[in-house]
């Protein structure tokens, strides 16, 4: 492994273990197989869990760490249970331009601090594959409004844990204040809103 690529993974995984158990949680829950992670930067846990992941940054400091594949599967194959055979490609882009992988092929799309994900790629998302999306910049909220997507659950963190909860979702995505909020509205705001019942993140599947 390159020294670099120790460098920026240590400083990605500055709470050690953290995303792990996050994509360890949604695996169990999902099932899912071919994970699409846009503004991903070197968040390589995704590939911890599930077999096939495309990661996609415009930041150099990114194209460097996967030019690196070697150091990357180092890195997959040393935590544990990650897949026996970890598939990854990487493209070095930002995701709002067309992205040379096939629409409707993945199963779980993943926005995480990046910005409208929802928006830019559900087209790669396949019909009742999920959405992860926490709301940082108003990922979460633009796809609540979207008629192409079903809110089915919430991730909880709790004591550094994180679990899957799918009941009494009325009481999330719920406005402090009373503001009428649209997608243009808050593709201008472009942050998160602020919600009576919080979450670390939600699950929304493609419904059409």
């Amino acid at each position: 492994m390159l020294a670099a690529t120790s460098t920026l993974w240590e400083k990605q995984d500055k709470h050690s273990g953290d995303r792990a158990r996050l994509f360890r949680v949604i695996g169990a829950h999902t099932q899912a197989e071919r994970v699409l992670y846009p503004g991903s930067y070197v968040d390589v846990a995704p590939s911890f869990v599930f077999p096939q992941v495309t990661y996609v940054d415009v930041d150099r400091r990114s194209a460097a760490f996967f030019r690196d594949s070697a150091g990357v599967r180092e890195i997959i194959a040393a935590n544990p249970p990650s897949p026996a055979e970890p598939e990854f490609e990487f493209f070095h882009q930002d995701y709002t331009q067309p992205l040379d992988v096939p629409d409707a092929s993945y199963d779980l799309l993943v926005s995480l601090y990046a910005g409208f994900i929802s928006q830019a790629c559900v087209n790669k998302l396949r019909i009742g594959g999920l959405l992860l999306a926490n709301a940082s910049h108003g990922d979460a909220a633009m796809a609540s409004m979207d008629d192409r997507f079903r809110f089915v659950g919430v991730v909880i963190l709790e004591d550094d844990n994180y679990r899957v909860e799918t009941n009494h979702l009325d009481a999330y995505l719920q406005q402090k204040k009373s503001t009428t909020i649209t997608r243009a509205g808050l593709r201008e705001w472009g942050k998160g809103l602020t919600y009576t019942k919080s979450a670390f993140a939600y699950l929304f599947e493609r419904t059409n």
